[in-house]
C-alpha cells in the first residue's frame, strides 16, 4: 500500500479565518438553543400564585344586585371569569360563588382558623360580604345550599358545611374556601383563587 505523506503546507489566512468563523458560529448557535430551552423551564418553576396578583372580574349591575340579596342565608352570584393563557387569546366563561352577608367579628367567631393559622392572600370579609368558592375543599365537587337543612351539602361524598362555611360532616378536611371581593374605583370586583384540595390547610395554588 502506498504511503501517503501528510501535507506540511501551512494554511492560508483565509482558510484559518473561515475555520474560526465556523467554530464561533457553532458555539453561538448552541448558546441560543440552550437559552431557548432554559427560559421556558425557569418560567415553569415559578409558582402561579407568586407570578401574578390575578385577573379581577367586575360585577355587572345585575350581578351586584344579586350580591345585595345575600343575607345570613347564602345567595348564588354568577359572574364572568377571564381565562388568561400565555399561548391563547383571553376568553371569558361563566362562573359563580356563594355569598353571605356577614361581619368580620362573626366570621372570626365562626371560622377562627381563617384568621390564625392560615395565611390567606385577601380579607375574608369585604364590603360586608364573604364569598365562598363553589368547589368543595374535599375533591372539588360543586356543593349546593340546601335550604330545608340550612347547610351546604356536596353531592359527591356528602361533606356538609354551615352558612359560614364551617365544616360539619363528611370527608372534607377543612371548611369552605373564601374568595376575594373588592371595591375598585366604585365597582365591585371578584377574582378566582384555586386552593389545594383534600388538605386541612387553605393552601393557595393559583390566583386569577
Amino acid at each position: 500500500m502506498p504511503h501517503i505523506k501528510a501535507s506540511s503546507t501551512p494554511e492560508s489566512p483565509i482558510e484559518i479565518g473561515r475555520r474560526t468563523f465556523i467554530a464561533n458560529a457553532v458555539v453561538a448557535l448552541g448558546g441560543v438553543m440552550s437559552l431557548g430551552i432554559a427560559i421556558p423551564l425557569a418560567t415553569s418553576l415559578v409558582p402561579a400564585a407568586a407570578a401574578s396578583e390575578g385577573e379581577w372580574s367586575p360585577l355587572t349591575g345585575e350581578q351586584w344586585a344579586a350580591l345585595q340579596r345575600a343575607t345570613a342565608t347564602p345567595s348564588k352570584v354568577s359572574f364572568s371569569l377571564r381565562d388568561q393563557d400565555g399561548y391563547f387569546a383571553p376568553t371569558d366563561y361563566a362562573e359563580f360563588v356563594w355569598a353571605i352577608k356577614t361581619s368580620d367579628a362573626e366570621m372570626r367567631a365562626q371560622r377562627p382558623e381563617l384568621y390564625t393559622s392560615e395565611k390567606l392572600p385577601y380579607p375574608v370579609v369585604n364590603l360586608g360580604f364573604t364569598l365562598f368558592s363553589p368547589s368543595c375543599p374535599h375533591l372539588g365537587g360543586r356543593y349546593a345550599w340546601i335550604g330545608d337543612q340550612s347547610r351546604f351539602i356536596c353531592p359527591l361524598h356528602g361533606s356538609q358545611y354551615t352558612s359560614c362555611g364551617k365544616h360539619l360532616a363528611g370527608p372534607a378536611l377543612r371548611g369552605l374556601d373564601p374568595l376575594p371581593l373588592r371595591n375598585y374605583n366604585g365597582r365591585a370586583e371578584i377574582t378566582w383563587i384555586e386552593y389545594k384540595a383534600n388538605s386541612p390547610a387553605h393552601l393557595v395554588l393559583k390566583i386569577g
